[in-house]
């Protein structure tokens, strides 16, 4: 891929709806976090607009479902998914058991017993973020990393605290 095409074929703006929610400052801070890394390195691409981006996503709830919102840089409609939540239950489920077990484990467990354990947080996080791509397979072509970028959202985005 070319310099022009990478820039063309990026998200620069994420923005969460209100029928997200708001949670405590830490999730709030998590969720800041996710977006800005998302922004900061990704590959975007909706399967209708090839080269005319850069894009922005907009994300927001509608009945259990994200809705991915995109637009040009300008603000004109470019086209708009809505994802089930639903093949991500079990994953985002399993993510956070694993995850609290992880913090767990870091303040009583040896080092191996830690890298074990994290092993199998990235393995669920590598799960998701495949399953991700799965999902928007020929609706908007990301790269894994920027599914990981996108999963990582996901899973803060279930997170209540």
């Amino acid at each position: 891929m070319d310099d022009v095409t990478r820039q063309r074929s990026r998200l620069i703006d994420v923005a969460l709806d209100e029928s997200i929610g708001r949670s405590t400052p830490d999730i709030e801070h998590e969720r800041a976090v996710a977006i800005f890394d998302l922004i900061e390195e990704n590959s975007f691409q909706p399967a209708n607009d090839e080269g005319n981006g850069p894009y922005k996503l907009k994300l927001s709830m509608i009945d259990s479902r994200l809705v991915f919102a995109i637009t040009h840089e300008d603000d004109s409609p470019v086209m708009t998914h809505i994802l089930s939540l639903t093949p991500f239950r079990r994953i985002v489920k399993d993510y956070f058991m694993v995850c609290e077990s992880y913090y767990e484990a870091i303040r009583t467990s040896s080092p191996n017993q830690i890298e074990a354990i994290d092993m199998g947080r990235r393995g669920l996080h590598n799960e998701g973020s495949q399953t991700l791509m799965d999902r928007l397979a020929g609706k908007i072509d990301i790269d894994f990393d920027t599914a990981r970028r996108v999963f990582t959202l996901v899973c803060v985005l279930h997170w209540r605290g």
